[in-house]
This record gives structure tokens, C-alpha cells and sequence, in this order.
């Protein structure tokens, strides 16, 4: 009895509804205990304590020299070290890092590196700076004696290190050795440098002309690009068009000669985008002529109804009676409109496109940019004239690129 009445007393108070668990714990807990006034980090729950401090004595530190091996002058420097580092290298010694410069004799100097441009003396000067300055071929430039020796370049200084290092490298590697000799062009680094000089000293009219020429230049990548890509659907149209052609022709003759059939596999393949595909039913079971009359869904709205007009010009039932003869023939002459209608559009397209190259072969001609156009359609030096892309000067601002416009034949009667 007592029991119960214990857990009745601390269950009597629920959490209101409508309040968060994270809200209502703040305010009480199951022992009823007062919320916390700073915040506590507890080993229970989630979190994990990382480190355990003062569990153990702390490592001693201590205030010892050091020199750096890096110099040579004898410093003695201090810092903060651990007791049980006393008497280590210094860490970052490691990464003192020097370039080997090679050292000759003046045996070697008169047998393989004697130079008329050049005396010992300025070549020991050089090789000392190489030295004193780990090859920054700028530094060394800069504290070049140019007063006591001839004044050189940067380049000229590469260039007779490096190849003072390519010959010691021949004369001392032994017999069938592969070298890797280390080359430089002191030609390629002055025009690379010329050429960067004159980057850097462009006017703000001629980065503007750069841009402006870069931007045409994507403008007749893209052009191009166009056109390859509708010569290309134009060839192919082409293509099927011949190919119908010529089957239609040998299906006719083949009773007459009795011709034997030849195999599916020698069929000339007709593009998928001529005429229409018409879906074959060799599921099992029962299926109406009609099913096999019905145009697939790849043909559009567009070729439907210019297909039903073309076939109300013709005199042709929409609906006629689905015999198997009927069927096919109907089919047939469907896919035979429907590539015709392709290559009108086809056809049309490219009358579109001369008749605004001509426009605007015109209006560089106006311009005085390019000069007339003759009756066959070529400059009187005998270049094209419908192949140009851009006018120079002032004709660029009265010219409108209506090349890669993506306007149609169609569209513009639309609008008129």
C-alpha cells in the first residue's frame, strides 16, 4: 500500500500538452528537482569527456638554448622547451634545404667552359652569388656587380649557369649513363617576357577590341556549329528520301524478274527522323487492321495536321477501309508526305538562310567594307560572297547578326 501510494504522489503531475520535451524539462525533473543555473557536463548521456585533466602531473618545461644549424655564425638563441627535449637538434633544422652549385677547377675551366663573352672572374662572381643566394637568379641580378663587370640580364645569367652545369655534367658522368641535363632557352624566356610587356601595356580601347573579339569568335564557333548540325539533318533527309526511292523501285521490279528477296541484314538502314515509324504487332493474339493505321506518338501535332491537310488536297479518305493492301498502301503514302513535308521545311530553311545572307552581303557592301558581288555570287578576286562572317570598322554597329537567329520561314509569316 505504501508503494502505490508513492508512485501515485510522483506521477500525478503530467507534462501540459502543447509544451516540448526540452521546455517542460527544464522546468521540473522526475525528482522534482530545481533547474540548473549554469550550464553542467555531465559522463552521462551523449557526450564523451576527451581529456581527463589532472590526472596526471604536468610534463615540465624549461627555458634552454639552442642553435640553429642553419647558421654558421655560432648564434645562441632561447625558448621554451620540455625538460626531457634537453640536449635534442633543433626541430626545424629538417627543412634547411640548400641547392648543390657545382665547383670547377682551372683545369676544367680552360679545357671545357672557357667562354670569349665571358672572363673567370665574372664567372667565379656568379657562381659565388649562386651560392650566397640558393640560385634566386632575381636577387643575384640585383647584387650583381654591373659597375667592375659588363652589365647582364637576367637571361644571360641563366643561361651561361646552366650551360656551365650541362658541360660538367657531360665531362664527369661516366660512359652510358643517362643524364638529365638541365636546358635553358634563353631566346623562348626574352620573348615570353617581351610578349608579357606588352599584355600588361595594352590601352583600354584594345582590351575592349580583345573581348569584342573573342565574343564574335563564339559568335561563328556557334554559327558553324549550327549549320554542320542542319547540313548534317539536311543530308540525311537526303539520304532517305533515295533510299524509299530505290526500294520502292525494287519491291515493283522483284515480281516482274522474279528477283531473289534479300535479307533484312542487306537493307539499307533509313534514318529514324524520315518519314514514320510505324510500330509492328507480333504480340499473340487477336489485333485490328485498324491498330496498325494509327500514327505513333513520336509524329507531333504539327506533322499531323499538316499530314491530314496534305491528304485532303490529295483526295485521300482519312479513315479508309482497313484491308491489308489498304493498310500498307495508306501507310506508306503517310511516311512518303511526311518526308516530303521534312524536306520542305528543310528546303525552306535554307532559302531562309540565303535570302539573309544576301541582306546582309548588302549591307557590308553598302558599308565599304567588302566590295560588289557578281552575278555568280563571288568577288571580282574570286572569293565567296555569302561566306563572310563580320565587317570591320564602323559596319559592325549598323550590321544585325541574323544568322544564328533563331527565327523560321514559318515564324516570320506568322508575324506579317
Amino acid at each position: 500500500q505504501k508503494k502505490s501510494k508513492k508512485s501515485s504522489e510522483t506521477l500525478t503531475f503530467k507534462r501540459p500538452e502543447g509544451m516540448h520535451r526540452e521546455v517542460y524539462a527544464l522546468l521540473y525533473s522526475d525528482k522534482k528537482d530545481a533547474p540548473p543555473l549554469l550550464p553542467s557536463d555531465t559522463t552521462q548521456g551523449y557526450r564523451t569527456v576527451k581529456a581527463k585533466l589532472g590526472s596526471k602531473k604536468v610534463r615540465p618545461w624549461k627555458w634552454m638554448p639552442f642553435t640553429n644549424p642553419a647558421r654558421k655564425d655560432g648564434a645562441m638563441f632561447y625558448h621554451w622547451r620540455r625538460a626531457a627535449e634537453e640536449g635534442k637538434d633543433y626541430p626545424f633544422a629538417r627543412f634547411n634545404k640548400t641547392v648543390q652549385v657545382p665547383v670547377y677547377s682551372e683545369q676544367e675551366y680552360q679545357m671545357y667552359l672557357h667562354d670569349d663573352a665571358w672572363t673567370k672572374a665574372e664567372t667565379d662572381h656568379l657562381f659565388d652569388l649562386a651560392r650566397r643566394f640558393d640560385l634566386r637568379f632575381v636577387v643575384i641580378h640585383d647584387r650583381y656587380d654591373h659597375q667592375q663587370f659588363k652589365k647582364r640580364s637576367v637571361e644571360d645569367l641563366k643561361e651561361r649557369y646552366y650551360h656551365i652545369c650541362a658541360k660538367l655534367a657531360n665531362v664527369r658522368a661516366a660512359p652510358g649513363t643517362d643524364l638529365k641535363i638541365p636546358v635553358f632557352d634563353a631566346g623562348h624566356e626574352r620573348r615570353r617576357k617581351e610578349q608579357l610587356e606588352r599584355l600588361y601595356n595594352r590601352t583600354p580601347e584594345q582590351v575592349a577590341e580583345e573581348e569584342y573579339l573573342i565574343q564574335e569568335l563564339r559568335k561563328i564557333e556557334t554559327r558553324k556549329k549550327e549549320r554542320e548540325k542542319r547540313t548534317q539533318d539536311l543530308q540525311k533527309l537526303i539520304t532517305a528520301a533515295d533510299t524509299t526511292t530505290e526500294q520502292r523501285r525494287a519491291e515493283r521490279k522483284a515480281p516482274k524478274k522474279k528477283l531473289p528477296q534479300k535479307k533484312e541484314t542487306e537493307k539499307p538502314a533509313v534514318p529514324e527522323t524520315a518519314g514514320i515509324k510505324f510500330p509492328d504487332f507480333k504480340s499473340a493474339g487477336v489485333t485490328l487492321r485498324s491498330q496498325r493505321m494509327k500514327l505513333p506518338s513520336s509524329v507531333g501535332q504539327k506533322k499531323i495536321k499538316a499530314l491530314e491537310q496534305m491528304l485532303m488536297e490529295l483526295g485521300v479518305d482519312l479513315n479508309p477501309m482497313p484491308t491489308e493492301e489498304i493498310v500498307q498502301m495508306f501507310n506508306e503514302l503517310r511516311s512518303d508526305l511526311v518526308l516530303l513535308y521534312e524536306l520542305k521545311q528543310a528546303f525552306a530553311n535554307c532559302e531562309y538562310e540565303l535570302q539573309m545572307l544576301r541582306h546582309r552581303y548588302e549591307a557590308l557592301a553598302k558599308a565599304g567594307s567588302i566590295g560588289p558581288l557578281s552575278a555568280e555570287g563571288t568577288h571580282p578576286d574570286g572569293q565567296a560572297g555569302l561566306g563572310i562572317e563580320e565587317g570591320k570598322g564602323d559596319a559592325k554597329d549598323q550590321i544585325i547578326d541574323v544568322v544564328g537567329a533563331p527565327l523560321t520561314p514559318n515564324s516570320v509569316r506568322r508575324k506579317v
